[in-house]
């Protein structure tokens, strides 16, 4: 059974609420990587049979948190920017073809498909914030839309999309849907059957808990083989392993997107810190973490100047409030709670708190005293 607070005692004299940027690591992944640390120095990779049962490990455990059919449609991805890469870079491309975004993504959700303007593609991107966000995204999917790509939740707002209802919508139009999910993996279930997506993707540092450099990849079964790649090497192989052979081909699994040796010390880490977030259960994750943010919303609410940028409404929400404080520039606004050992962001025109399922009462009763203080002083 797993400590609460003893996983993350690190925290003590912090008040951390910025796990939609980079999260803290809880104990268990610390004492993993100190473990393979120590082993390398003393017998180097003697056991390295044992290191891939860690990644087997991981891989079936992100299969679970995704709810994927089977491990295969896992692959371990050094960012969530290189698996949208895998997409944008490997569909087959027609001058004409169209993706759909919205005006809210972060730049790597941006970027890599206005890359695509050489091939004759065009972007079309879509204003959530005009009445019914996933009818508007479905709006703009027109015959010429081979795909709509979206985050699950907004990285700055933080508003949450209904992704069986955009599932539903684009399996009825014949697009392929996209998710980063990097906002919402680790903070809330995600069901990639369920929401019928073709590809979906996420970093392992933020609501993971887990290191930077190592994400997930998930590409539906049917279309490996249609995304064309573009990286080779011998780990991606059917046969990797069998040095000899000079024929081959690439593997059948998801594997064919991993080219090279793997990231095994984050691999070390990242599966220490998904046993914890299974031991707790994703659902229970998603309840505290909707109690804390509630908790925060609603003292910020109590707090004169406050304005919201972020959604009220349960079912929009995951992770993310992000406010600003009139008589406050949000810059200097930062650097005070910084001084204050408040730990956010500034993001979307205020500034961005973040809690997790973890995150102790005192952090919020903290910080909520704090800006009543700043407010009124």
């Amino acid at each position: 059974m797993y400590d609460l607070y003893g996983e993350f005692p690190q925290l003590a004299s912090l008040r951390y609420l910025n796990h939609a940027a980079v999260a803290p690591w809880p104990q268990r992944a610390v004492l993993a990587v100190n473990r393979f640390a120590e082993q390398n120095a003393r017998i180097g990779a003697r056991d390295y049979p044992d290191w891939l049962q860690v990644e087997q490990r991981l891989r079936q455990r992100l299969q679970r948190l995704l709810n994927a059919p089977t491990s295969a449609d896992i692959a371990l991805v050094k960012n969530t920017s290189e698996a949208l890469s895998f997409v944008a870079f490997g569909l087959d491309w027609r001058a004409g073809d169209q993706v759909v975004i919205s005006t809210e993504e972060f730049p790597s959700n941006r970027i890599v498909w206005e890359a695509l303007e050489r091939f004759g593609v065009e972007v079309v991107q879509v204003d959530l914030q005009q009445g019914d966000a996933e009818q508007s995204l479905l709006d703009a999917c027109s015959p010429r839309v081979r795909l709509l790509a979206i985050s699950a939740v907004q990285y700055a707002s933080g508003l949450r999309l209904d992704l069986q209802r955009l599932g539903q919508g684009c399996q009825r139009r014949g697009v392929l849907l996209c998710i980063d999910a990097i906002q919402q993996l680790g903070a809330l279930p995600l069901d990639v059957q369920a929401c019928q997506c073709a590809f979906a993707m996420a970093d392992g540092h933020k609501w993971l808990l887990g290191p930077e450099g190592l994400g997930v990849f998930y590409c539906r079964s049917d279309l490996r083989e249609r995304l064309k790649l573009h990286e080779y090497g011998w780990h991606m192989l059917e046969h990797a392993g069998d040095y000899q052979r000079t024929d081959w081909q690439p593997a059948r699994s998801a594997r064919r997107f991993e080219c090279g040796s793997p990231n095994m010390l984050g691999a070390m880490a990242l599966e220490a810190s998904l046993s914890l977030l299974e031991e707790v259960g994703m659902s229970d994750v998603a309840k505290d973490l909707h109690e804390r943010v509630q908790w925060l919303l609603d003292g910020l609410d109590k707090i004169p100047g406050v304005r919201l940028h972020s959604p009220r409404e349960p079912e929009r929400r995951a992770g993310i409030l992000t406010f600003s404080l009139d008589g406050w520039d949000n810059a200097r606004l930062f650097e005070r709670l910084k001084a204050e050992q408040v730990i956010c962001a500034q993001r979307g025109g205020g500034i961005r708190f973040s809690p997790h399922f973890y995150t102790q009462e005192r952090v919020i009763d903290e910080t909520l005293q704090l800006l009543s203080q700043l407010a009124t002083g």
